[in-house]
């Protein structure tokens, strides 16, 4: 007996346990050719050569920051450029930048690979860092806005780079963005492994599957992580 759904929305054809098995274990001949294929990207990028920083530095608790003590004394570090939106509400700053640094809370396993994450805001120090303890964000926070152009070097925030450090001197080694920026969003990657996916308008999706209504990352006009903050309430 097949049972009835609990809802009107579209559910996938209902087979014996065989054909599931068999259907799902095709799928799994190539995700495994994805997974290598992203090892084989890993690789190369591992191999890509690095360029020399100038001496830049961000603005943190302490005032200016040289770009080498963001590395907290560590070889690595991975920077999040973050939007900011001067003189705007929390509820009106960056949703998509929102939902990426916000996954980021747990830092034990980067830090033993020697590697620090920090962000870089584009917006002022004294306005930005209280969203920051606003949103109960663990990572180092940073604001660029009075930076060397150097550092964004041309590149609209919303990307990250990843540095190392060779003593005092700081090289660049790598930089993403547009759907590059999902390598720190594990919620977009445990909502490809369920049935409805990600639930957005771009997805190639059976008819009939439920999509999301209104902006992606916003739920009643805030950006969706910050319901779940104390002291929600607008400013």
């Amino acid at each position: 007996m097949t049972a009835t759904p609990a809802s009107n929305v579209a559910t996938p054809p209902v087979v014996d346990r065989e054909t599931w098995l068999r259907e799902r274990n095709e799928l799994l001949v190539r995700e495994k050719a994805h997974t290598r294929e992203g090892d084989a990207i890993a690789a190369a990028r591992r191999q890509l050569p690095m360029t020399l920083m100038p001496a830049v530095t961000v603005q943190g608790p302490g005032g200016d920051t040289p770009l080498v003590e963001v590395f907290e004394g560590r070889r690595m570090l991975i920077a999040y450029f973050h939007m900011w939106h001067d003189g705007k509400p929390y509820e009106d700053q960056c949703e998509g930048c929102t939902f990426s640094t916000c996954h980021m809370q747990m830092l034990d396993y980067l830090h033993a690979r020697d590697v620090t994450y920090a962000v870089f805001c584009q917006g002022p120090y004294d306005e930005s860092a209280p969203f920051a303890e606003f949103m109960g964000y663990t990572f180092p926070w940073y604001s660029a806005k009075d930076s060397d152009p150097a550092l964004a070097d041309g590149r609209g925030f919303g990307f990250i780079s990843c540095y190392l450090r060779d003593g005092d001197q700081v090289y660049e080694t790598y930089w993403t963005t547009g759907r590059g920026v999902e390598a720190l969003t594990t919620s977009y990657h445990a909502l490809d492994l369920t049935v409805y996916g990600r639930q957005e308008h771009w997805e190639d999706s059976p008819e009939g599957w439920p999509r999301v209504t209104g902006h992606p990352w916003r739920l009643n006009g805030r950006p969706t992580a910050q319901w779940s903050r104390p002291g929600v309430a607008p400013r």
